[in-house]
């Protein structure tokens, strides 16, 4: 006595394979930004332990940085001791100097979380600007005792030219707000609360302090927040939980 085969008849092929494509559209734009996000996490965590690391080396060379300006008196002056002295040991693919609109920075206004203009760096005169070997975009700028240092980690061709999503502000204040001979994100200084509130895109957050929430959480889920600053699921984020989960 033969035995009947068992097999799926087309109908119920077409079936599964319908359940199949919805399932991948509704995971898989959630799992390409959470990939995208670790990238970028990835490369922020990266500029800022290059800039440090370049920045301690070239006070190696040249002495403590609040003694490098000694003979500078204009903020172009300094910021560009400032960005030959660091990039001396970086790994750069283009350096437009103190130049304008020679394309190491974005052209026209950075956004802040809100879409609001925030600062334009490639048509400036007091940035010290580079791409280094990997395609990020730094613009190095002193005051003296006080410097900024302003990374698009998208380059000037891409991405949204946004803080907080590809534009990340570094500077030379430490958890007390004083001036010191290191780099840090910045908004360092600040209380979780205070830190939450300018990444919020409601009206209020700027996101000039992304990069602290980075070194600090790893991870963006600050971008995932609805208007009332909740997560997609409805948890808020604290400080002993900053994720979305």
């Amino acid at each position: 006595m033969l035995k009947s085969k068992l097999a799926f008849t087309l109908a119920e092929t077409l079936i599964v394979m319908g359940v199949i494509g919805i399932v991948s559209a509704l995971t898989l734009p959630n799992l390409n930004s959470s990939t995208g996000d670790k990238e970028k996490v990835a490369k922020v965590k990266k500029i800022y332990q290059n800039l440090n690391d370049a920045f301690g080396r070239a006070q190696a060379v040249y002495g403590p940085f609040d003694e490098w300006f000694v003979n500078d008196t204009t903020i172009e002056q300094k910021s560009k001791r400032f960005g030959e002295r660091i990039t001396e040991f970086m790994k750069v693919s283009k350096d437009c100097a103190m130049e304008q609109n020679k394309g190491c920075f974005t052209s026209g206004e950075l956004k802040d979380l809100n879409g609001y203009g925030d600062r334009d760096i490639d048509n400036s005169s007091s940035f010290y600007k580079i791409i280094t070997a990997d395609g990020t975009s730094v613009a190095f700028y002193s005051g003296g005792l006080y410097i900024d240092v302003d990374v698009d980690i998208d380059g000037p061709n891409k991405g949204p030219d946004t803080l907080g999503k590809d534009v990340f502000y570094f500077g030379n204040r430490d958890a007390g707000g004083n001036y010191v001979n290191a780099i840090y994100p910045l908004g360092i200084n600040l209380a979780f609360a205070d830190l939450l509130a300018n990444l919020k895109s409601d009206g209020d957050g700027w996101g000039n302090c992304a990069a602290t929430w980075i070194i600090k959480y790893d991870n963006m889920d600050y971008l995932k927040l609805d208007s009332k600053g909740k997560c997609p699921n409805g948890t808020e984020l604290t400080e002993s939980n900053p994720r979305c989960k």
